[in-house]
């Protein structure tokens, strides 16, 4: 797979999404010079993505030497905004996703991989990582996921425990992004196992690592870097703590605050790709005399993808200028929260049935492998799980009203 197609083989797909909605009162002037310079930047990069690994070393390499990875820190380590800006990272997803969901992982997981470095770290864990994860000269991932802990992050098993010197790590993770590729892994784990999510601590575990054992790869529905890990007497020094002392709860579930909102902008770029596809075929496609795009039927299914597109945008974009108005070293807000988990939730789904009715309007051509609408479906469906699944934000939004209610 090569980025989707490259290069686009019809006159009437646009290269880039629109980038209409950058007028809208919810961005600045740097996230309007953001969007149309990386879109110029992503269609001109040709990728050849058979191998998710290889693909994926070869979009940070990419990224890092285009400067785009500097949304991923803070100015004061190297990155091109004063702090994490999730408009930013909600602008540039968006913009990736559109051109491959391959570049789009490899961007969010450095963001992701080193947030929790950005909002704890000490200077020296910050001057060891956040400057080569900007150029892209460390692979970054986060380690929270276990087998019997998605959802529940309370229910973590792997254990950290006080040795001379420093830290004993023994559990596994699993699901991990980046896996058997990344440079450094935030690791949380329990540092106090019984009093729940408030006895859990992070650690940096740099790879490779004596104890940590990432050869378990997972193959997915559509193949993206994902492996266990399995740590099994992994010394680590007294700094490899990030953080305090069973405060990695608190400091995982920031981290995915900042986050939350720019996983709903990439479900947005893989739809606004879908809805180009669906477009670009219905001019094409002759049947009884005239194109597909001339039956009614054909009109009203594309304004309906175009409305649900959309709707999750303006959540989305909501959101992350929530998050970004919200003070930079407190909780976020219940509101904001709130907002994240609508936009999650609702990007997301929608997106599901945008690339889902994109495909049907193919017909045959929708299910044929190597099709871009085909490859969409098959990425869309993560994203409606990981980073908290579709129930998970109900759950949220539900909590959310009930509050308000009194």
């Amino acid at each position: 797979m090569v980025a989707f197609d490259t290069p686009h083989p019809h006159a009437d797909l646009p290269a880039a999404p629109s980038l209409g909605h950058l007028a809208l009162p919810f961005f600045d002037e740097a996230h309007r010079t953001l969007g149309p310079a990386l879109a110029a930047w992503a269609v001109e990069q040709v990728v050849d993505e058979r191998d998710d690994r290889a693909a994926c070393r070869d979009w940070v390499r990419r990224l890092g030497a285009g400067g785009w990875l500097r949304y991923c820190v803070p100015a004061a380590d190297g990155g091109a905004l004063p702090r994490l800006d999730s408009r930013a990272l909600v602008i540039a997803r968006e913009t990736l996703a559109y051109r491959s969901p391959l570049a789009d992982f490899a961007f969010a997981m450095q963001g992701l991989g080193s947030g929790a470095i950005t909002l704890a770290g000490t200077a020296a864990q910050r001057a060891a990582h956040l400057p080569a994860v900007a150029r892209g000269e460390q692979i970054a991932a986060f380690a929270l996921s276990e087998p019997e802990a998605g959802s529940d992050v309370a229910a973590l098993q792997t254990r950290a425990t006080p040795v001379a010197g420093g830290w004993r790590l023994d559990g596994t993770k699993t699901w991990i992004s980046n896996g058997d590729l990344a440079d450094f892994y935030v690791t949380f784990a329990k540092t106090d196992p019984d009093t729940g999510a408030r006895g859990i601590s992070a650690f940096i575990v740099p790879a490779p690592r004596a104890g940590l054992d990432t050869r378990e790869h997972i193959p997915l529905l559509a193949p993206h870097p994902l492996a266990t890990l399995r740590f099994d007497g992994c010394a680590l020094p007294a700094d490899a703590l990030l953080g305090e002392v069973n405060g990695g709860f608190k400091l995982a579930m920031r981290t995915l605050d900042i986050f939350r909102p720019s996983v709903a902008a990439a479900a947005l770029g893989m739809a606004r790709r879908a809805l180009a596809e669906a477009v670009a075929h219905a001019k094409r496609r002759r049947m009884f005399g005239q194109t597909l795009a001339d039956f009614q039927l054909t009109q009203a299914r594309l304004g309906e993808m175009q409305a649900l597109i959309d709707a999750g945008a303006l959540l989305s974009y909501r959101a992350a200028w929530l998050r970004d108005q919200a003070p930079p070293d407190a909780p976020l807000p219940r509101e904001a929260s709130a907002a994240a988990a609508m936009a999650k939730m609702v990007a997301t789904e929608n997106a599901q049935r945008v690339i889902d009715m994109a495909v049907q309007m193919h017909g045959g051509l929708g299910v044929r492998s190597g099709q871009t609408v085909e490859h969409l479906y098959r990425d869309i469906r993560a994203l409606r799980i990981y980073e908290g699944a579709t129930e998970v934000q109900l759950l949220i939004l539900g909590k959310a009203v009930l509050a308000a209610a009194g």
